[in-house]
């Protein structure tokens, strides 16, 4: 998946093919603005007020406590972007805003915008040091409890619908009776794969402040003890031994060095039964010569490197890479399974 610009007549094809038009200038002055629109009118509260029934600008703004003109020019944006319609000045949500950005859907990516508009946007401003200094910001190690609240919002709503995919994709022994999500937080692939195999229980290993703070988005689905969480560190935990007939790692393994994954892979081959599952789920960064075992190049994948890399310790790895921790664990790397929903990323899988 690419963000690219598309011309809207002949001229501007024509400007874009022969290198007439400036595009550096259009990621470094309308990208920026187009991002932290987005960001502020969630925040702010425009797509709820505009579903609740406020459909000109001075209702919204009203509805809002924003000023009439400065909502005009926001409006005018996100209009253009596709988030609203307008017809006789009054707005209505288009399918996009609707499905994705209203706070009850299922599927909203509401908690994504709250954290990124009031953690993660100053954190970009370190961007400059960390390409001087490649020393990254260590997020989860400053979070206030309001942040680590914002987190977990954030972290389930990006994984809503890439649960659900992960449920039916995930090459899982049938018979599976017992399940570690290793910084499962939330538990949304846990409770995939339980509700798909009926003797399936999960155990969620977290620090101790994300368990504070997902608890209740775990209770909300209503699995009851079949998933549980346990206060732990993967880092500095053992997790027994010939124990679990799945093990998952989702996103965590770009917090973690090379060494530490290595040492984390070494603990998961231990801990499996024989014929059980490590399954690495993660933004996959593409090789040097672009051959990533189908997933490929894209803006996706290689913006998350960046981002993780400044956010935290290390960024994302390859499938190679990957791979190459789970052979010296013991473990014979199987398949690699990408996302429809998720371009960029994949699940890179080990059999004991």
């Amino acid at each position: 998946m690419r963000l690219t610009v598309t011309p809207e007549n002949l001229l501007e094809w024509i400007a874009l093919k022969i290198n007439l038009v400036p595009l550096p200038l259009l990621h470094a002055q309308i990208f920026p603005i187009v991002g932290k629109a987005v960001l502020e009118a969630a925040d702010k509260g425009i797509f709820e007020a505009v579903s609740n029934g406020k459909q000109t600008v001075d209702e919204i703004a009203a509805e809002c406590q924003l000023n009439p003109k400065a909502l005009r020019e926001l409006m005018g944006l996100l209009l253009v972007l596709g988030y609203f319609k307008q017809r006789d000045n009054r707005y209505t949500l288009t399918r996009i805003s609707r499905r994705w950005l209203l706070k009850d859907q299922q599927e909203s990516v509401f908690g994504m915008m709250l954290f990124n508009n009031r953690v993660v946007w100053p954190w970009l401003e370190q961007l400059g040091d960390y390409l001087k200094t490649g020393k990254g910001i260590q997020y989860h190690d400053h979070l206030t409890t309001e942040q680590w609240a914002y987190y977990q919002q954030a972290m389930l709503a990006a994984t809503g619908t890439e649960a659900r995919e992960f449920g039916r994709k995930a090459p899982v022994p049938k018979n599976a009776t017992l399940m570690l999500d290793i910084g499962g937080s939330h538990g949304q692939h846990s409770v995939a794969l339980c509700r798909k195999l009926p003797n399936l229980q999960a155990i969620i290993l977290d620090l101790p402040p994300a368990i504070e703070q997902a608890a209740p988005l775990l209770a909300r689905l209503g699995m009851g003890d079949r998933v549980r969480h346990q206060a732990g560190n993967a880092l500095t935990d053992e997790f027994g031994e010939a124990q679990y007939d799945i093990v998952l790692m989702s996103s965590l393994a770009h917090h973690f060095s090379e060494e530490q994954n290595r040492e984390v892979a070494r603990k998961v081959a231990k801990s499996l039964k024989p014929g059980g599952v490590y399954i690495v789920n993660e933004f996959i960064r593409p090789e040097d010569d672009g051959n990533s075992a189908g997933v490929g190049t894209n803006l996706v994948g290689n913006s998350m490197d960046l981002f993780y890399g400044l956010t935290s310790t290390a960024g994302n790895y390859s499938v190679r890479e990957i791979q190459d921790w789970q052979h010296a664990a013991g473990l014979k790397p199987s398949k690699v399974i990408t996302y429809l929903s998720i371009p960029g990323r994949a699940m890179v899988v080990a059999k004991k």
